[in-house]
C-alpha cells in the first residue's frame, strides 16, 4: 500500500509542476494513439462480421488521422524515428484513400452509363 501511496506521490508532483501546454501536448498524444488504434477496432468488428479477414475503408481514414496526429506530437517531441515511422505511414495511408475514391468515381461513371443504356 506504501508503494501505491509513493507512486500517487510522485504522479501528483509531477503533474502540478509540468507546464499547461505540456499536458496539451500530452492530451494530444493520448488521442492520437486512441485515433490510431481505433482503425485496429474497426478491422477487427468488420473480420467478426464478415467471418474473414477484410479491411474497410474506414481503416485508412482512422490510420491518416490518426498518425497525422501522432506525426504531429512526434515533431513536438522532436522524435527523428517517431517522425520517420509516422511520415512514411502517411504515405501509404493516402495512397490507399487514393485508390478507394478511384475505385469510387469509376463505379459511379460505370452506373451513370449503365443507367444511360438502360433508358435508351
Amino acid at each position: 500500500m506504501e508503494h501505491l501511496h509513493t507512486a500517487l506521490t510522485a504522479l501528483a508532483d509531477w503533474w502540478g509542476k509540468t507546464p499547461t501546454y505540456e499536458i496539451v501536448w500530452l492530451g494530444i498524444g493520448f488521442m492520437a494513439q486512441l485515433m490510431f488504434s481505433m482503425r485496429f477496432i474497426v478491422q477487427w468488428i468488420a473480420s467478426e462480421r464478415a467471418r474473414r479477414s477484410i479491411v474497410p475503408e474506414t481503416f485508412w481514414y482512422f490510420s491518416l488521422v490518426g498518425g497525422a496526429m501522432l506525426l504531429a506530437y512526434a515533431i513536438y517531441r522532436l522524435d527523428p524515428v517517431f517522425i520517420m515511422g509516422q511520415a512514411m505511414g502517411l504515405i501509404i495511408y493516402s495512397r490507399n484513400i487514393y485508390f478507394i475514391r478511384s475505385s469510387h468515381k469509376e463505379e459511379a461513371a460505370a452506373n451513370g452509363e449503365a443507367a444511360a443504356h438502360s433508358a435508351q
